[in-house]
C-alpha cells in the first residue's frame, strides 16, 4: 500500500505506463495476425502494407521501451521471414 504522496503518484504513473505498453503489444499482435492471414492467402499487396505498419509499430514500441530492442529485432526478422515466403 502506498503511504506517501510520491508513492501514490508512482502507482498512478506505473499504471498509465503499463496500459500504454499493453496498447503497443496488442497492436503488434494484431498486425502479426493480419500479416499471417495475408501471407497464407497470397495477397502480397496487403502483406507488404501490413508489414510496413508492423515494422513501424515495433520500432516505436522499442524506442519507448515497451519491448526490449533485441525483442524488436527478433520480431522484425520474423516479419522478413514471413514476407520472403510470398
Amino acid at each position: 500500500m502506498a503511504n506517501t504522496k510520491q508513492q501514490r503518484k508512482r502507482v498512478r504513473v506505473a499504471q498509465r505506463q503499463r496500459l500504454e505498453n499493453l496498447r503497443y503489444k496488442s497492436s503488434i499482435k494484431t498486425y502479426f495476425r493480419r500479416l499471417r492471414e495475408s501471407v497464407t492467402t497470397g495477397d502480397s499487396d496487403s502483406a507488404a502494407q501490413t508489414a510496413k505498419k508492423l515494422t513501424s509499430t515495433i520500432d516505436k514500441a522499442a524506442a519507448r521501451n515497451a519491448i526490449h530492442k533485441n525483442n524488436a529485432a527478433h520480431k522484425k526478422s520474423k516479419v522478413a521471414r514471413l514476407l520472403s515466403g510470398l
